[in-house]
């Protein structure tokens, strides 16, 4: 592939994703990290990206609205809805929790309600979500800022976590197979490494949407996870392989 196409493929998947890490860049396209440093160096040169710690963004109005929060908001809300209440019941009151960015924890905040006392996140709507509470302490991680996603990225970001400790840390992920648990953003996923690593137990949401799917990043496997809490609609051959594996598997009940 020649450096014009190569950059071309960069700048399609940055105007759609926002931002990358040099890693994913690389998978994109199909070349090695530090030929991608270099097409960065000549897109940054014509002021279509820019360079970050570790990958790029892009610096052009993006043209997708795939990883856009408040549009990935309005998928499976009724399940959402209904895996926030089944979740928020396995929290114990006065626990600490540190959640992550997805769509589905934010609706596990929004049943939280009383029951913990810190919360630990690297996303802007969940921190707004506690912002005017007097009840809550609320710690928002470091990092860049991405507002479309509504999230804070980068090596400060993972550094907080890597700091914290936490009762409970409920994440989500863009795909849940049988060898383990995937996302699609490597930026992401590191900082979801650290949480995990942060935590004395792990929860993970995923609407049934999720369930035999594997994004572009192996997040973790089952060893470093204690529940899945997800709805109705899982496919059976899967929750029970789940089960198998000694996973707790919450299916939540419809929220009438």
């Amino acid at each position: 592939m020649q450096a014009e196409e190569r950059q071309s493929k960069i700048e399609a998947y940055l105007q759609k994703a926002e931002f990358a890490s040099l890693e994913e860049l690389s998978q994109q396209v199909g070349v090695s990290v530090s030929t991608v440093r270099r097409d960065l160096t000549a897109l940054e040169g014509h002021s279509s990206v820019r360079r970050t710690h570790g990958g790029a963004r892009t610096l052009q109005q993006p043209k997708s609205d795939e990883f856009v929060f408040n549009v990935r908001d309005t998928h499976q809300v009724a399940e959402k809805d209904a895996i926030g209440e089944a979740c928020a019941a396995l929290i114990s009151p006065g626990q600490n929790v540190i959640l992550d960015s997805g769509t589905t924890c934010f609706h596990v905040a929004k049943c939280l309600g009383d029951k913990v006392a810190q919360i630990i996140t690297n996303s802007l709507p969940v921190a707004n979500l506690f912002s005017a509470s007097n009840r809550h302490e609320v710690h928002l991680s470091g990092g860049v800022i991405y507002p479309r996603l509504g999230v804070l990225v980068g090596p400060h970001a993972v550094d907080t976590f890597s700091r914290m400790h936490a009762d409970v840390a409920i994440l989500s992920g863009s795909g849940i197979a049988e060898d383990g648990i995937y996302n699609s953003h490597a930026l992401i996923v590191d900082i979801q490494r650290a949480m995990i690593a942060g935590a004395a137990k792990v929860i993970f949401c995923f609407d049934h949407s999720k369930f035999g799917r594997r994004s572009t990043f192996f997040l973790a496997d089952f060893s470093a996870v204690d529940v899945i809490v997800t709805d109705a609609g899982a496919p059976a051959p899967l929750v029970a392989a789940l089960r198998a594996k000694g996973l707790e598997v919450v299916i939540a009940p419809a929220v009438s």
